[in-house]
């Protein structure tokens, strides 16, 4: 038995987006043909792949396993033709996902750098908090903590340790004094996040004299938004929690004031990481060459 290499991609692209509709724009093709196409599938190989309702997709058991078995050969055939056929600059579409709190990745001079160095290159980014599967979704590459990075996966540092930081504005701390120790946020009006909305609001983490422990603050404002919760505590509406990169230029300029500061450690930082594969794509071998050297050329 055997099915068209073309028919397989618009599966994957159907069962990575959910619907018809998504998987059509990534492929630059119309609905109709993606329809069409998945028809075929199932009808050369006798058995159906997803099932379809009016807004979305869900695959069937059968999709799921032919989804788990053929992602990995899929994405390694596509590079290795991206590869033989074209040795020239690499190119191509690279699609990375990005935790929104990897200020390096996201604040812009790295992703800028690199389109200039590889034109021919169209990169993606998603920025989420959610946990999942990076190949099995469709992505090249990711970016997060080292220490929420599966052990399957090759990990390349974007960044050196980091430490967490909780933050408020001179105003709120006029109004509503200052914590001096972690517990007594629980009196505190408190900004929270939350990587999705089915997810409980993050526990904030701290340490004392070797023993890690977490508060459960219960936020009054609660949200997967890094920059609302910074604009919210710019306001004098709580105190917050965040990575001291991200708000370094409003703590260098004294609109917040840092807290807390002996409970809270340094720990490893963020990474870009992906499949360990034989053969990796040129174009994540332009990305990973590039995170290098820029890493080099703005650290001592």
């Amino acid at each position: 038995m055997s099915a068209d290499f073309n028919l397989l991609k618009v599966f994957l692209a159907v069962a990575q987006a959910g619907n018809f509709s998504a998987a059509a724009d990534q492929l630059g093709v119309t609905r109709s043909a993606v329809s069409q196409s998945m028809r075929r599938l199932e009808d050369e190989l006798g058995i159906a792949l997803v099932q379809r309702s009016t807004r979305s997709v869900s695959l069937t058991e059968a999709g799921t396993r032919l989804r788990a078995q053929i992602t990995e050969p899929f994405t390694a055939i596509t590079s290795a033709l991206e590869e033989v056929v074209d040795d020239g600059p690499p190119r191509g579409l690279l699609r990375v996902a990005v935790t929104s709190i990897a200020e390096r990745f996201l604040s812009g001079p790295l992703i800028a750098t690199f389109a200039e160095a590889y034109p021919r290159i169209t990169l993606d980014v998603t920025v989420t908090d959610e946990e999942f599967d990076i190949v099995g979704a469709g992505f090249d590459a990711g970016v997060r903590l080292g220490e929420v990075i599966e052990q399957d996966m090759v990990a390349v540092p974007l960044s050196g340790p980091q430490r967490q930081v909780v933050v408020a504005s001179p105003r709120y701390l006029q109004r509503h004094g200052t914590p001096d120790e972690p517990f007594e946020l629980l009196n505190h009006l408190c900004i929270g996040w939350r990587p999705a909305p089915s997810v409980a609001p993050y526990r904030w983490e701290f340490a004392e004299k070797g023993r890690e422990f977490d508060v459960g603050v219960n936020p009054q404002i609660t949200t997967n938004d890094m920059l609302l919760m910074i604009r919210t505590a710019l306001a004098g509406g709580g105190i917050t929690i965040g990575m001291e990169e991200t708000f370094l230029p409003w703590l260098e300029s004294g609109e917040l004031v840092p807290l807390l500061q002996t409970y809270l450690q340094p720990f490893p930082g963020f990474y870009l990481y992906f499949p360990n594969r034989r053969n990796q794509p040129p174009k994540l071998r332009a990305l990973i060459s590039h995170l290098r050297a820029y890493r080099e050329a703005i650290e001592p």
